[in-house]
């Protein structure tokens, strides 16, 4: 039963089969084919019994693997490495259909190509995923010619393979690595100049040339009769927590993800730096109700739980309740803190009935209201208009263009700091407004 689930015809055999078809219709007229024909079938028969022998006398023909991560980056592009080995005492031509996921809705996945007699051979494709949790592979099927290539035999491979697709970890260690190396303004990130001294005081050492004259400790000078300046480093330890909106305004979709999904990419990647200048982070998340609250930890192993706090997030993207934020901030974060908002308002109306929480919120702590620009407005506004239709989409466009950059000026009036950004840009733009809280002191 296995020999005929496995085995299938090559083209060749089609080919020689359509030859035979016409010699036998000829044949009617010309009677001299008709025994050509009959020959050649049975040769025909001969040859590919003999090529079924040749690839199904062995049980483990050819052995084929698909190493699979432990876990996918998502939104990014996801190595999946296959390792096939030749034990066929001859020339292979293989082609691999995969069964990946659904998720990916890829319906044409074809590799084909050969492998000489007993040699390996690695291949590798890559998959991009837009959503987080379990996906399953099915089977790794590899379809296998001889050099005659009359027939071919299927080996399955890998079955219910799974793995977990997280957070972009790829980007986070991206932007992670760039700031060890200095090399963030390549991403756009900016160099901001510190303004005065909001540093913790660490120690009082001997004054040599190049240091900042203003530093210099009189006191200690007058003791030790030898300049002595104070030395400072960067504050620590300070309380920073992401705040995620679960609700419906963030599931408008961008290039296949939606804004929850980048939200909580960028909210990885800045807990990791956040976490690298020695600031304590945590994370909370809400829509009508508080899902998560994860407390502010300056531990090593805190990203880790980041992570899985993240990949945990599940939503019905209901309706936000910013007054439940406001309780739960106020009962639970009581230490001044940065609190990053990730959330969306298209219209001013939306803005203005979230107004006094948002208000209550900045009372205590530095609140940064972080929500996307639509781009598809900005392609539409960067249309030329041809006719009435269009002109009035524009200017509607226009309109609510406008009014998000009159969402910031309200904002700002009332001392929220804002970041207004595309999506693809929203990491960049928060580790951004991040260093330049950092720079100026205001936390």
């Amino acid at each position: 039963m296995n020999f005929i689930k496995n085995l299938y015809l090559g083209k060749r055999i089609f080919y020689v089969l359509a030859v035979l078809i016409v010699l036998f219709l000829f044949s009617y007229w010309v009677h001299t084919l008709y025994p050509i024909a009959l020959v050649g079938l049975f040769l025909l028969a001969i040859i590919a019994l003999f090529d079924s022998i040749l690839l199904f006398k062995r049980k483990d023909g050819i052995l084929a693997t698909r190493e699979l991560a432990e876990k996918f980056s998502n939104s990014d592009l996801n190595e999946v490495p296959l390792r096939i080995q030749n034990k066929y005492g001859f020339k292979i031509a293989y082609t691999i259909i995969d069964e990946i996921p659904v998720h990916f809705q890829k319906r044409d996945f074809l590799k084909s190509g050969s492998i000489p007699a007993r040699a390996k051979k690695s291949l590798i494709y890559r998959l991009r995923p837009v959503d987080r949790g379990v996906y399953t592979f099915g089977k790794l099927n590899i379809y296998v010619s001889s050099p005659l290539r009359f027939v071919k035999r299927r080996f399955s491979f890998g079955k219910d393979q799974t793995v977990k697709v997280y957070p972009s970890f790829i980007q986070m260690k991206k932007y992670a690595f760039l700031a060890i190396d200095n090399k963030l303004t390549q991403f756009g990130l900016k160099k901001i100049r510190r303004i005065g001294h909001t540093m913790e005081f660490e120690q009082i050492k001997d004054y040599v040339s190049g240091d900042d004259v203003r530093t210099i400790n009189w006191k200690a000078t007058a003791k030790r009769g030898n300049l002595m300046i104070n030395q400072f480093q960067d504050e620590k330890s300070q309380p920073v927590y992401s705040i995620i909106d679960a609700s419906r305004v963030m599931k408008m979709p961008f290039e296949g993800l939606t804004l929850l999904d980048y939200a909580i990419n960028s909210a990885l990647a800045f807990s990791n730096i956040a976490l690298k200048k020695n600031d304590k982070t945590g994370l909370l998340t809400f829509s009508n109700t508080i899902h998560n609250h994860l407390a502010a930890s300056s531990k090593k192993t805190h990203l880790n739980t980041i992570l899985e706090v993240l990949y945990s997030i599940k939503t019905n993207f209901l309706d936000s309740d910013f007054g439940r934020l406001y309780a739960e901030v106020k009962r639970k974060i009581t230490h001044r803190s940065l609190l990053l908002l990730y959330t969306n308002f298209e219209h001013e109306s939306a803005l203005q009935r979230q107004l006094p929480y948002l208000k209550g919120l900045a009372q205590k702590h530095v609140l940064v209201v972080i929500f996307f620009e639509n781009t598809e407005l900005t392609e539409l506004i960067a249309k030329k208009a041809n006719n009435t239709p269009e002109v009035y989409h524009k200017t509607i466009a226009q309109k609510m263009d406008y009014e998000k950059k009159r969402m910031v000026k309200e904002l700002e009036r009332h001392g929220i700091q804002t970041v207004l950004t595309k999506p693809e840009a929203l990491t960049v733009n928060t580790i951004n407004k991040y260093l330049e809280i950092k720079a100026r002191g205001i936390l």
